[in-house]
């Protein structure tokens, strides 16, 4: 049966500035960089401390996803703590960290322009 996510996909434009910003800007560490194909190389990275991993990976006729509001969300125990530490690691949000009737979320976004919601457990 199944166990559980290994990793979900996100859209790049630029495979190397995307690696240095999931890198050095959300401390994500690299555990697979081969190449997939002539066009792209197959980046494999895992969150510290969780299970789940991302892939800095575009699928062939998917680059209109680039860009767009991405369907997952990180999760945090502080969203207001964790926020104010990736803006000091030059992270840009669309929306600044808001307190919920179900927790806090705020939305920040990658070089390329990707969207992802950040919110408390």
């Amino acid at each position: 049966m199944i166990r559980g996510l290994k990793f979900i996909s996100i859209p790049v434009r630029n495979q190397d500035a995307a690696l240095k910003f999931y890198t050095e800007k959300l401390g994500f560490k690299v555990t697979t960089d081969q190449f997939f194909s002539e066009k792209q190389r197959w980046i494999e990275l895992k969150i510290p401390g969780a299970e789940t991993g991302v892939v800095l990976f575009t699928p062939e006729g998917h680059e209109n996803r680039i860009g767009d509001f991405q369907p997952l969300s990180f999760w945090c125990d502080d969203v207001f703590a964790t926020a104010k530490i990736m803006k000091s690691h030059g992270v840009e949000f669309e929306r600044d960290p808001k307190k919920e009737d179900w927790g806090a979320s705020a939305i920040f976004n990658d070089g390329d322009g990707n969207k992802f919601v950040l919110s408390s457990k």
